[in-house]
């Protein structure tokens, strides 16, 4: 007998569980980062037009398709034409690979939040020197023999316990809270951060657009990002809307969600980029990890209550990290329970060991595995993992995706779904946008990224 499905308790339970999917550690770090590099405003205008163009219509297209068909991303693409139902396989490959290592980085959040709320933040922004050699303290914690593999499993086993009670008992109650405190803490630090002395240089490069700064790579940078930071192309939409009543507006749900995202994205600049300049050296707006374990504890230690400020940042980066990594398990599970039936607990116990057998490679893949990382094409095993799935798998599935609704199941299909409790007026827009633009666009991601992964071009 069929289980019968879960859903969401209404609009804004689906509105903050889907933002909270949307909203993570690439809205914290990775964003500022990005604007930094490609100009500052143009690249957060840049950004706004693709947020609310391409990513709107992506987001619409697999949240409708989870809605119509009811089931998790697998089963969803079979049901629509079972000639593309390895879309739906390659749709669930993707949470599988990223889930582990991206609770690697949320255990490394936890880690620096412990280490504030116990006093020790000034730890975090030491220089140690070993043997002649200077290390940070985040070198040295991600190279310890064993130790992040404890709190990778920390974070891994609080996502397992909040999708053991399920869709509205679970994921729903979780992101309710979590997602207005996430907004309230960002609002909070990026305010006190734009009082400091030497900010306002920053935020007037942050939010100025530099028309002469505006390039062909800025286009890709927001792109790259817009995939990284929505959940879109790694079966959550799909499986988040089967979850999803069908009297909601669809529409508007979905640009409720995008708005989510972007804001928490721009908050999250106005925190770092004043906050790095004021700290006195703009070049250490790095790109990756570096940013938020080694530049931003420098800058809370120069801070007046930067200790304070720095628990406060690394609890809501644990929010935005936990919100996302529940709806990548939520993901895998809602295919076991569909696939093979069984019940939620054996499908969280099952997911929650295949994770963590993945999750040790990246957890010790700068320590105590290194000598089998892939050092030779400049990854290790967290970085591959994340080479994988975002730059190669992502945008090939969105493409697939955009060629089988535009061409073969037909753009009305889904414009008829997102008609379903309450008019949708931007039919024409969609179609051209999912036909034509997207494609072309996320093909250029596609090959750019490559290239950029493989040390041949820089983007």
């Amino acid at each position: 007998m069929a289980q019968k499905r879960s859903s969401f308790s209404g609009k804004m339970g689906f509105i903050l569980a889907a933002a909270g999917s949307a909203v993570g550690l690439g809205n914290i770090w990775r964003f500022p980062y990005l604007a930094a590099e490609y100009g500052g405003g143009i690249f957060l205008l840049t950004y706004i037009v693709l947020a609310f163009t391409l990513g709107f219509a992506l987001l619409c297209t697999e949240i409708a398709i989870g809605r119509k068909t009811g089931k998790s991303v697998i089963d969803a693409y079979k049901t629509l034409d079972k000639r593309f139902s390895f879309l739906g396989w390659l749709g669930a490959t993707v949470p599988i690979i990223i889930l582990p290592y991206y609770s690697v980085i949320g255990g490394w959040v936890i880690k620096y939040f412990t280490h504030y709320v116990s006093g020790n933040g000034s730890d975090t922004a030491k220089i140690i020197e070993i043997d002649g050699a200077k290390n940070s303290f985040f070198d040295l914690f991600i190279t310890d023999a064993y130790e992040p593999l404890l709190w990778f499993a920390i974070f891994l086993g609080l996502t397992a316990i909040i999708v053991l009670f399920g869709v509205e008992k679970g994921i729903e109650k979780v992101s309710k809270v979590m997602m207005p405190l996430l907004v309230l803490l960002t609002m909070g630090i990026a305010t006190y951060v734009l009082f400091m002395d030497g900010a306002i240089e920053g935020l007037v490069y942050y939010v100025k657009p530099d028309f002469a700064k505006f390039s062909f790579t800025t286009v890709l940078a927001a792109m790259g990002q817009l995939f990284y930071s929505m959940s879109i192309a790694m079966g959550i939409m799909v499986t988040y809307g089967s979850y999803m009543k069908k009297d909601i507006n669809l529409a508007s749900s979905a640009r409720s969600i995008a708005v989510f995202d972007f804001g928490i994205a721009f908050l999250a600049g106005l925190m770092v980029i004043p906050a790095v300049f004021a700290g006195g050296d703009s070049t250490q707006l790095s790109k990756g990890a570096g940013l938020m374990f080694a530049t931003l504890p420098k800058v809370f230690e120069k801070m007046p209550g930067g200790h304070i400020i720095g628990a406060l940042f690394f609890l809501l980066v644990f929010f935005a990290a936990i919100t996302s990594s529940i709806s990548l398990m939520e993901t895998i599970v809602s295919i076991f329970i569909d696939k093979k039936g069984w019940s939620r607990k054996t499908s969280c116990f099952v997911v929650l060991a295949i994770s963590l057998v993945l999750g040790a490679l990246s957890a010790l893949g700068y320590g105590t595995l290194s000598f089998i990382s892939i050092k030779s094409i400049g990854f290790y095993f967290l970085e591959m993992f994340d080479f994988i799935t975002n730059s190669v798998m992502m945008p090939i599935i969105a493409f697939i995706t955009c060629l089988f609704v535009g061409y073969i199941l037909k753009p009305k299909f889904i414009i008829k779904e997102m008609n379903i409790g309450g008019k949708f007026t931007g039919e024409k827009f969609y179609v051209v946008m999912i036909k034509y633009i997207a494609p072309v666009c996320i093909l250029a991601i596609l090959v750019f990224s490559v290239l950029e992964g493989i040390g041949i071009v820089k983007v």
